[in-house]
C-alpha cells in the first residue's frame, strides 16, 4: 500500500504569472456520482503537499454543506498542485491545475466550460460498477473538446471490484488497450502516485501567445460575502495583471482587477496570470450575473478582437412555483431569492399570485436537481417553510389568430380563442443498464411517449439505450420509475433536443365549481383522464368533510372528465323521533336539506395546507441525488 505522506517536495514551486507553459498541466476529473472523484482529489492534495495532514478533511474541495452531505459536487473548484515526476532528484517541477467539475446533467454547461479550460481529462470509473450514463455524456463532451483522456479504474480495493472486466469495457469505449487503463484506490492511496506521474507525462502543456492581447475564459464564479464575486479564469493568451482595467466581452462591462492569484487550495495572491495559468480574479462586482460562466475577459486598454467562443446564456428547463406556507414570510422569501441569485447566475424568478396559495414566486431551474437544491438551500439557509407546485416545462402555443405564447405555468394556458398547435420541449435520453432489464426499460419509455433511437451493448451484460422523450415526462416521476424497475442499477442522462408538436390539454381541478390553480396541469390528451382521476381521488381523502356536500371535478375546458364527492357531515335529527308519525320525520329531514342547500350557497371550501403539500408531493422531484 502506498503511504499517504506528502510526495516529492514543494521546493522550487513555480510562481504564478511567471510559469513556463511547458510545465503546466491543466486537467479535470470526469466521474459519476459516488465513483470517488472527491476522494481522489483529497489524495492528490495530500500527496502533492498542498494540504497538510492536520488541515485535511474528507471532500476537501466540496465547500457547501449540501455537497458534503449528499456526496455530490454542485460548484466546480480549481486547485494548483506542484508535482515532480520521478522523485525529488528530478529538476522539473510540474504545475498541475485540477478543475473539479459537477457530474450532474443539470450542470452540463458548467462542465463544458470547465473542459474548455483543460487539455486533458481523467476518466474515473468505479471498478465495482462500471461506466454510467452521465460519465459517458461528459466523456463525449471531453472528446468533442479534443482533450487527452486518461482512463482510470477506482476502488480496486473493494471485494466486489472487477478491474479486468471494466478495463476491457473502458478500452472498448475509448479505443485504447486494456493494459493502458490505470488502477487506483483513492481511499488507500494505491496507484495515485503513478496517476500523477502519467498526468504530467501524457497531458500536453497549454498553447497560447504571450504577446497577444489578453484573453481568459471564465469557467466559474462564486460569491464571497466580504469580497464580492470571485471569478475563476483560464488565461489563453496574453497576461492579466493586478490593478488593470478588464472588459467582459459578452456584456461589454469594464471592471478593475483588485486582486489576481491562484488557488492552492487556499487563495494565493499574485502580480499577474500568464498563458496557460488557471487562477482567480476579484473585481468588486456584487452579482454573479455580471461575471458569467463562458464569457471572455480581455484588457480594456488593448482588447482582443475575437472572444474565445462557446458562451451562451443559461436557459431554464423547468419551472415551478414556490410559496411560503406562512403568507407573512413572503418578504423573507423575496430577500432570500435575491441573496441566492448572487451565488447562482442560472436562477430566474418572478412574482406569482395563486388564488389558493397566495403570494409566491415562479422560478426557472436548469433541471430537477437544481430545483431540489435551490429549495433545500432556501429552507435551510434562510429558515423558510415552502410549498412547491408541480414542476412544469416551457410550452410554445400558436393561436389560430397568429399569436404565439410562451407558457411556463398552467394558469397562463390560453382560454380565449382557438389553439392551432402546441409545441413541447424534447430531450435525448441515454440509459445505461444491465442487459437483463432491457424489456422493462423499453416498456417504461414507450409508456412515456418515447421514440427509440438506438440500442448498443457496451459489454456482454451492459447495454446503452437511447430514446427521444418529452421533457415533461421526465420531470414527473420518470427517474423513480426507472430506478424501481431496475433495482437501482440503471443510470440516466439527457440533453435538450428541440421541440415537437403534441396533443396537449390543460386539466383543471374544480372544488364546488371553482378552479384551484395550484392543482391545474398541462398533460397529454391520452393521460388527461388518469391525471384527473388521480388528483380528484387524492383530494377526496385529504380535504376534511364539510357541513355540505362538496363535488371535486377534473375538467378540460367546460367538459368534466372525472368526479369525486365529499359527503356532507349530517346531524342525526331523527334521534329524538322515536316512534310516532313518519310525516314528522320527513318534515325534519326536509328542513335539514334546505339548511344544507342554503349553507352550500354561502359556504366556502377551505383546503388545509397539509392537503396542498400531500397532493403536490407526487409531482415533486425525487429525493436525495436523483441522478
Amino acid at each position: 500500500m502506498t503511504s499517504l505522506s506528502p510526495g516529492r517536495g514543494r521546493t522550487g514551486t513555480p510562481q504564478p504569472g511567471r510559469t513556463d507553459p511547458a510545465v503546466i498541466r491543466n486537467f479535470c476529473i470526469i466521474a459519476h456520482i459516488d465513483h470517488g472523484k472527491s476522494t481522489l482529489a483529497d489524495r492528490m492534495l495530500q500527496m502533492t503537499g498542498v494540504v497538510d495532514g492536520r488541515a485535511m478533511r474528507a471532500q476537501y474541495l466540496d465547500r457547501m454543506d449540501i455537497e458534503r452531505e449528499r456526496g455530490i459536487t454542485i460548484k466546480s473548484q480549481a486547485v494548483r498542485m506542484p508535482w515532480t515526476v520521478g522523485g525529488v532528484d528530478s529538476p522539473t517541477v510540474h504545475v498541475l491545475n485540477m478543475i473539479d467539475t459537477p457530474g450532474h446533467v443539470d450542470f452540463t454547461y458548467e462542465v463544458s466550460r470547465s473542459l474548455a479550460a483543460c487539455e486533458g481529462a481523467v476518466l474515473l470509473v468505479d471498478a465495482a460498477q462500471g461506466i454510467e450514463a452521465q460519465t459517458l455524456a461528459n466523456l463525449y463532451l471531453a472528446i468533442e473538446a479534443d482533450l487527452h483522456i486518461i482512463p482510470v479504474l477506482n476502488k480496486i480495493d473493494l471485494p466486489g471490484a472487477q478491474p479486468e472486466k471494466y478495463a476491457a469495457e473502458l478500452a472498448g469505449i475509448i479505443g485504447c488497450d486494456p493494459a493502458e487503463v490505470l488502477r487506483v484506490s483513492a481511499k488507500t492511496g494505491e496507484g495515485v502516485v503513478e496517476l500523477l506521474d502519467q498526468i504530467a507525462r501524457q497531458i500536453p502543456g497549454p498553447v497560447g501567445d504571450p504577446a497577444s492581447p489578453a484573453r481568459a475564459l471564465i469557467f466559474d464564479s462564486v460569491y464571497d460575502t466580504y469580497r464580492g464575486v470571485v471569478t475563476y479564469v483560464r488565461v489563453v493568451d496574453g497576461e492579466l495583471s493586478h490593478r488593470e482595467r478588464v472588459l467582459m466581452m459578452s456584456t461589454k462591462a469594464t471592471h478593475e482587477t483588485l486582486e489576481v492569484g491562484v488557488i492552492s487550495p487556499e487563495p494565493l495572491k499574485a502580480n499577474a496570470l500568464g498563458v496557460g495559468e488557471v487562477g482567480y480574479l476579484i473585481t468588486g462586482v456584487k452579482e454573479v450575473r455580471q461575471s458569467r460562466v463562458g464569457d471572455t475577459i480581455t484588457s480594456a486598454a488593448k482588447p482582443a478582437r475575437q472572444s474565445l467562443g462557446g458562451y451562451r446564456h443559461p436557459n431554464p428547463m423547468v419551472y415551478s412555483g414556490l410559496f411560503p406556507i406562512d403568507g407573512g414570510d413572503y418578504p423573507e422569501l423575496r430577500e432570500a431569492l435575491e441573496k441566492l441569485q448572487l451565488n447562482d447566475a442560472a436562477l430566474v424568478y418572478e412574482p406569482e399570485i395563486s388564488g389558493a396559495l397566495g403570494f409566491g414566486f415562479r422560478i426557472g431551474f436548469l433541471g430537477l436537481l437544481h430545483m431540489e437544491i435551490v429549495r433545500e438551500r432556501l429552507e435551510r439557509e434562510f429558515d423558510l417553510a415552502l410549498i412547491s407546485t408541480a414542476p412544469s416545462v416551457v410550452y410554445r402555443v400558436q393561436m389560430e389568430d397568429g399569436r404565439e405564447l410562451r407558457v411556463t405555468n398552467p394558469s397562463e394556458y390560453p382560454t380565449d380563442g382557438k389553439i392551432a398547435a402546441v409545441f413541447e420541449p424534447m430531450v435525448k435520453a441515454t440509459i445505461l443498464s444491465p442487459a437483463t432489464y432491457i424489456g422493462t426499460i423499453l416498456e417504461l419509455c414507450q409508456a412515456r411517449r418515447g421514440v427509440q433511437r438506438g440500442l448498443d451493448y457496451l459489454s456482454e451484460d451492459r447495454v446503452e439505450i437511447r430514446y427521444t422523450l418529452p421533457l415533461a415526462e421526465i420531470v414527473f416521476d420518470f427517474f423513480d420509475a426507472l430506478k424501481s424497475r431496475t433495482k437501482g442499477y440503471a443510470s440516466l442522462d439527457y440533453e435538450p433536443s428541440g421541440e415537437e408538436q403534441s396533443d396537449l390539454v390543460k386539466v383543471d381541478i374544480l372544488l364546488q365549481g371553482e378552479p384551484v390553480d395550484a392543482f391545474s396541469s398541462i398533460v397529454h390528451k391520452d393521460k388527461a383522464y388518469s391525471y384527473g382521476l388521480m388528483m380528484s381521488g387524492k383530494l377526496k381523502d385529504l380535504i376534511p368533510r364539510q357541513q355540505f356536500e362538496v363535488p371535486i371535478q377534473a375538467a378540460i375546458g367546460a367538459r368534466v372528465i372525472a368526479r369525486e364527492t365529499i359527503r356532507a357531515i349530517r346531524k342525526d335529527v331523527l334521534a329524538k323521533c322515536y316512534g310516532g308519525d313518519i310525516t314528522r320525520k320527513r318534515k325534519l329531514l326536509e328542513k335539514q336539506k334546505e339548511g344544507k342547500k342554503r349553507m352550500k350557497m354561502v359556504g366556502r371550501v377551505e383546503v388545509p395546507q397539509e392537503a396542498f403539500v400531500a397532493a403536490l408531493s407526487t409531482t415533486e422531484p425525487t429525493k436525495a441525488d436523483k441522478k
